[in-house]
């Protein structure tokens, strides 16, 4: 369309050669995933590997107009659920919530990096008034959630945390156990302490030697 190679770069969108002159496409031979902000306008990418030879997932750097850290993936499509339901659903990755909003579950959005930051939680409480986290059942996933603690404690919020069974991640679990399976792992969701104190969190915490949080 003619824009110029200077804003390609700095909308992220391409990287400069190493050898020789000019741009090179960042998201080559990937399926690509917008992010947008609140009003709906495309500020970011995420771009899934078509080759699996690749790394699996490649997302847009922070620029000028995108700031992971001050976003939530889908929010603009799960905003009026969200404060109808007043509750939201958070999980890691895209195809998570892409899965979920295709089974009905439109309150659902996706963290933009392992962790949620503080300006994020904010975000989600123009919206709800209880939030799940539903990280994957691993040791990053656990990770992801005790990273979450120190935000979610300042945040006048109704924090719950669904620690999904069979290891499986949001969007394995519905295909494979389906759509009441995935309502009763909701409604079994538990409080921060019910969670830290939850077998299978403790003992994977000890394994990654994480109880200096306490």
């Amino acid at each position: 369309r003619g824009y110029p190679d200077k804003v390609l770069e700095a909308a992220g969108l391409c990287v400069p050669r190493q050898s020789g002159s000019g741009l090179y496409d960042r998201f080559r031979n990937r399926l690509m995933i917008p992010i947008w902000d609140v009003s709906g306008k495309p500020i970011a990418f995420g771009g899934r590997a078509l080759d699996p030879k690749e790394v699996k997932y490649l997302n847009s750097p922070e620029t000028a107009l995108y700031r992971k850290g001050a976003h939530l993936y889908a929010l603009n499509l799960a905003g009026r659920a969200a404060r109808e339901r007043k509750a939201v659903i958070v999980v890691e990755g895209y195809c998570d919530a892409i899965m979920l909003h295709a089974h009905g579950f439109d309150h659902a959005v996706a963290a933009l990096g392992t962790a949620l930051t503080a300006d994020q939680a904010r975000l989600l409480s123009r919206y709800a008034q209880t939030v799940v986290l539903l990280f994957d059942p691993d040791a990053p996933g656990i990770g992801a959630a005790r990273r979450n603690l120190e935000h979610l404690i300042n945040v006048d919020l109704h924090w719950r945390i669904v620690l999904l069974s069979g290891g499986l991640d949001p969007a394995a679990f519905l295909r494979e156990r389906g759509v009441a399976a995935f309502q009763a792992a909701l409604a079994g969701a538990q409080d921060l302490v019910e969670f830290f104190l939850d077998r299978r969190v403790s003992g994977l915490m000890a394994s990654m030697d994480c109880w200096a949080f306490v």
